[in-house]
C-alpha cells in the first residue's frame, strides 16, 4: 500500500500511482462520456446571498434533530463563492462532463409568486460559461430537492398539484435563460426518494410521516408518498411537454429523468422471494418509470395499492407517456428481498405500500457486501450490471446515463491521512466500472458514468460525515485536498494504463 507520505508526494508532484492491473477508458464505447456530479444545496452555500430565500431544506435543518450533529448547507463548501476555482479542478481530472442543479430558491425565490432573481441567473451563466469554454459539458438538473420554503408555507409544495404548475414556471426560466448552451436536462432528480424519504419516513422535508415508519408529528405514510409522486410525474411531464413544443427543436436538447436506482436480489432460491425481488424492483423504478414510459404506473403496483393509487386521465396519459429521451442511473448498492405476504416480515414490509417486501443487507448472517460510510449503502459491484441490465430489458434499452455512482469510508471521523489514502474508494469505482463496462457490452444503451461526488459535500440528514468525494475539504478552511481516487480517475481518463490499476477480488 503507498504510504500517506507518498501519496502526497506523487499528488504534488503530478506523478502516476501505480498498483496492479484495473478497468481502462478504453473498455467503453468510442464517446462515452466521463463525469463528476454535484448539487446546489450540498454545496453552494451562501444561504441568503444575492437575493436567495430560504428554501426547503434551510428550515429543515434548523429543526434540532432533524440534521446529525445539527449541521446544515448555510456555508456548505462555499462552492457559491468558490466555484471558478472548483471548474478549475473539474477541468484538471479531465472530465467531459459535469452534472450540476440550478437552485430554485436562488433563481425564483418565492417561486411564481416573485420575479427572477437576476443574480441567480447571473450566477449560473457563469458556470455555464465558464464550463463551456473548457471543453466540460453540462448536464443541469433543475430540481435536485430543494425549492422555496415559500411554496411549503402557501399550499403544501408536492402535497399540491398547485406544484405542478410552479414547477413548470421554474423549468420554463432555466430554458430560457441557459437552453442555448445546455443539451442535457434533469428535470428532477430521484423522486422515488423524494416520495419516500420525505413523506413516507420522514427523513428529508417536509419530515412527514406515520408508525410504522416514523415518528412524525403529522403525514400519512401510506397515502402521502402516492399523492406526492403523481404530482412530480405530472410536474415532470408538463415540463417535458412545454420543452419538446417551445424550445426543443431550436436548442436541440435531451430531456431526462434520474432515479435512485437501488437494487434488489431475493433472499432465497424460493419463487415468492423471486416474485418479491421483482415486485421491490416494480414499486421503486416501475413507480416513475413505467408512467414516464408506457404511460401508467405498474400494474403490480396496482394490484396492491388498488384505488389508493391515483390514476392518470387520458390526456396526462397521452402526454406523459414517452416522457424521456434518457434514463438517469444514481446507484449505490444492492439489497435481498424477501417475500412479506406469506412469511413474517417487519411492520414496514408488511405494508401495501412496501409491496409486501421487506429489503435485508444480510443472509444466513453474512453481509451482501462491504460497509461503508451509510449503513444501507453495502459495496456490492455486480447490482450496477443487473441494475442496468434490468433497465435495459424492461424498458427497451432506453438511453442511460449513470448519474451518481460513489463510495463513502466508513468511520474515519477527521482523519486525514486515512481519508487522503481513499484506496477502498479506488477499488469501489474500479469494480463498479468493471461490472458497468460488462454490461455495455452485453449490449446495454448506456452513454455515460459520473462519480458521485467532486467534493465532500453535505449529505442530506446524514450532515458532512460521509465523504463522498474525489477531493477532502477542510470543514474549518474549506480547502479542497486531492485525494488518491482524484489522481486515479485523471489516469483513468488520460487511459494511462502504466499508472492504473488495483487488485480486487471476485465479487
Amino acid at each position: 500500500m503507498v504510504g500517506f507520505v507518498q501519496v502526497i508526494l506523487l499528488l504534488l508532484a503530478g506523478q502516476p500511482l501505480t498498483y496492479g492491473e484495473t478497468v481502462k477508458k478504453s473498455d467503453f464505447p468510442d464517446g462515452f462520456l466521463f463525469g463528476v456530479s454535484t448539487s446546489s444545496y450540498q454545496i453552494e452555500g451562501a444561504y441568503l446571498e444575492d437575493g436567495k430565500s430560504l428554501n426547503n431544506w434551510d428550515v429543515f435543518a434548523l429543526s434540532p434533530g432533524n440534521i446529525e450533529n445539527g449541521e446544515n448547507g448555510f456555508i456548505a463548501d462555499d462552492h457559491y463563492h468558490r466555484y471558478l476555482k472548483d471548474i478549475e479542478t473539474i477541468e484538471s481530472l479531465g472530465v467531459d462532463a459535469y452534472r450540476f442543479s440550478i437552485s430554485w430558491a436562488r433563481v425564483l425565490p418565492r417561486g411564481r409568486f416573485g420575479e427572477v432573481n437576476q443574480n441567480g441567473i447571473m450566477f449560473y451563466n457563469k458556470i455555464l460559461d465558464n464550463l463551456l469554454v473548457r471543453g466540460i459539458k453540462p448536464f443541469v438538473t433543475i430540481h435536485h430537492d430543494d425549492f422555496p420554503q415559500e411554496l411549503q408555507d402557501r399550499y403544501g409544495s408536492w402535497l399540491s398539484p398547485l406544484m405542478q404548475e410552479d414547477y413548470v414556471h421554474f423549468a420554463e426560466t432555466c430554458f430560457k435563460n441557459f437552453g442555448d448552451r445546455v443539451k442535457h436536462w434533469i428535470t428532477i432528480n430521484e423522486p422515488n426518494l423524494v416520495a419516500q424519504m420525505g413523506y413516507q419516513n420522514g427523513k428529508y422535508p417536509p419530515g412527514r410521516c406515520s408508525q410504522p415508519f416514523g415518528n412524525c408529528s403529522a403525514g400519512n405514510s401510506d397515502i402521502e408518498p402516492l399523492i406526492v409522486m403523481h404530482n412530480l410525474l405530472l410536474a415532470h411531464g408538463k415540463a417535458v411537454k412545454l420543452y419538446r413544443i417551445d424550445y426543443q427543436r431550436e436548442q436541440k436538447g435531451l430531456v431526462g429523468i434520474v432515479l435512485n436506482c437501488l437494487m434488489y436480489e431475493p433472499l432465497t432460491d424460493d419463487d415468492l422471494d423471486q416474485e418479491a425481488s421483482a415486485r421491490a424492483l416494480a414499486f421503486d423504478i416501475g413507480w416513475v418509470l413505467d408512467p414516464l414510459i408506457f404511460g401508467d404506473y405498474p400494474s403490480e403496483m396496482r394490484k396492491y395499492l388498488g384505488n389508493q393509487l391515483p390514476r392518470f386521465s387520458i390526456t396526462e396519459k397521452n402526454f406523459i407517456k414517452d416522457g424521456i429521451d434518457f434514463i438517469g442511473v444514481n446507484h449505490y448498492t444492492t439489497q435481498y428481498a424477501k417475500d412479506c405476504i406469506y412469511s413474517s416480515c417487519s411492520l414496514t414490509g408488511n405494508r401495501a405500500i412496501k409491496g409486501f417486501v421487506d429489503a435485508t443487507s444480510e443472509r444466513d448472517g453474512i453481509r451482501i457486501g462491504e460497509s461503508t460510510g451509510i449503513e444501507i449503502m453495502r459495496v456490492v459491484p455486480r447490482g450496477i450490471g443487473e441494475m442496468i441490465d434490468y433497465l435495459k430489458i424492461r424498458y427497451n434499452n432506453k438511453p442511460m446515463f449513470v448519474t451518481e455512482n460513489g463510495y463513502s469510508e466508513p468511520g474515519v471521523q477527521d482523519q486525514v491521512e486515512i481519508i487522503l489514502q481513499d484506496d477502498k474508494r479506488v477499488e469501489f469505482h474500479n469494480m463498479y466500472m468493471s461490472s458497468l463496462a460488462q454490461a455495455i457490452r452485453d449490449g446495454a444503451d448506456v452513454r455515460g458514468y459520473f462519480v458521485w461526488t467532486l467534493i465532500d459535500a453535505f449529505e442530506w440528514f446524514h450532515g458532512y460525515a460521509p465523504r463522498f468525494g474525489l477531493y477532502y475539504v477542510d470543514r474549518k478552511t474549506l480547502t479542497r485536498i486531492p485525494k488518491l481516487s482524484a489522481r486515479w480517475y485523471q489516469n483513468f481518463l488520460k487511459n494511462n494504463t502504466q499508472a492504473l490499476g488495483i487488485q480486487v477480488a471476485d465479487t
